[in-house]
């Protein structure tokens, strides 16, 4: 069941998060999970975690596999390590889940963490050429956010298998706290990406001015209602992704940027002046972004009133850092049960 987040609750919330063991599953799913050590200092070392077994009902045909696809850095492990865990705790059919992690650096810690950590997960690992972004990326307002990984999503298309045909992409820094199955099931509708949609934003805060006043590239929102969308949760039709070349169109707003400058951010603006206005809308619940502040000092921000599906810290500030220097926001307790860091044991004992 998803979380129902209001002001009254928040209090209660946390209190039950305190007394709950972190892997509240039914009886005789769980194997005990034991510590994995790991020979790199860059790798973080991380627990096994339990085993989850598909419930009555669960199809075992190729049409019942739920596709997820992330990225791999090594700052972001602990991240992702959380994220994966919440996804197999909340699902239904949790053996059905099948990962798509795509990487740049090639660290064989990196992948034996994932199958110490997770010994039953079905998942692929593919590699992410750099190059492919190489002389493409503008420099934005955080250097976070101008890595080639962060590019990769771009390309998940043509770097999957051919016969994916439909894909959940997911930001590493988030936590699902319902079944991933009911926003894998959503109706597309023939849109190439579905997410969802915020239209009380100032959507043109995020083109610059150069942007705005240009009467070209002023009507390339012309027959749309423009409305920003998060491309950290994004449901994608990879069929309709390949044979429209939608990576070519990202890519050509992208050469646009290095010429004329017309946005601040990453990955993001060129996303939108692709898809803003002809996506399919999903529910706000499958995205309760900004948790992790703005893009420069990464302040505490609180959830928003109604149900809730999915938390992401996006912007600046992570939950794993802020937890480890003892300076949480009161959010970053909804992140900590998931943590399967070693050293996270002792916080949370604390």
């Amino acid at each position: 069941m998803a979380l129902i987040w209001s002001s009254p609750s928040r209090l209660l919330l946390l209190g039950l998060l305190s007394l709950l063991h972190p892997f509240t599953i039914p009886a005789g799913s769980i194997r005990v999970g034991t510590v994995v050590r790991k020979p790199s200092p860059e790798i973080p070392i991380f627990r096994e975690a339990p085993s989850f077994r598909n419930g009555d009902g669960c199809g075992l045909h190729e049409t019942d596999i739920i596709h997820v696809a992330m990225t791999l850095d090594v700052n972001y492990l602990r991240g992702t390590m959380a994220a994966v865990l919440s996804m197999l705790q909340h699902s239904t059919c949790p053996e059905n889940l099948s990962f798509h992690f795509l990487f740049v650096r090639y660290q064989p810690e990196l992948f034996s963490s994932i199958n110490s950590t997770f010994p039953f997960l079905n998942f692929k690992i593919y590699r992410f050429d750099s190059k492919r972004v190489r002389g493409k990326i503008s420099r934005s307002i955080r250097k976070a956010l101008d890595q080639p990984l962060n590019y990769a999503r771009i390309y998940l298309a043509d770097i999957i298998p051919p016969h994916v045909r439909r894909v959940i992409y997911l930001d590493s820094d988030i936590i699902v706290v319902d079944d991933i199955a009911k926003l894998w099931d959503v109706d597309m509708e023939d849109k190439v990406v579905a997410a969802p949609e915020y239209c009380h934003a100032n959507f043109s805060q995020y083109f610059t001015d150069t942007f705005w006043s240009d009467p070209e590239m002023a009507k390339t929102f012309e027959g749309r209602n423009p409305c920003y969308f998060n491309t950290g949760v994004m449901v994608v039709d990879v069929d309709k992704w390949r044979k429209g070349e939608y990576s070519q169109k990202v890519e050509e707003w992208m050469a646009v940027q290095k010429q004329k400058r017309i946005y601040q951010l990453g990955s993001l603006p060129p996303f939108l002046l692709v898809f803003a206005g002809n996506i399919k809308a999903v529910d706000h619940r499958w995205n309760q972004h900004g948790l992790g502040g703005d893009n420069f000092q990464g302040k505490c921000r609180s959830l928003h009133p109604g149900p809730i599906s999915l938390l992401h810290w996006s912007g600046k500030g992570k939950p794993w850092l802020r937890l480890d220097s003892r300076k949480p926001c009161i959010v970053d307790h909804l992140w900590a049960p998931y943590d399967l860091y070693r050293s996270s044991i002792n916080y949370l004992e604390e």
